[in-house]
């Protein structure tokens, strides 16, 4: 559980720069199908953040 305090804003952030830069470089794309994308690539990042970000091993010795 210690890795979605990190993996949620990563996410967020993601969504949000993609959002941004589609709306400036994109335009012409449906705004329905930029959603999609910036969602898309929200979730790829989510996991790959989950898988490397690794918290729970720990060495308490």
């Amino acid at each position: 559980m210690k890795k979605f305090p990190v993996t949620i804003p990563t996410m967020i952030i993601v969504v949000v720069i993609a959002m941004w830069m589609l709306e400036k470089d994109y335009s012409e794309i449906n705004i329905m199908t930029r959603i999609f994308i910036a969602v898309g690539a929200g979730i790829i990042s989510g996991i790959i953040s989950f898988f490397l970000f690794r918290f729970d091993k720990e060495n308490t010795k």
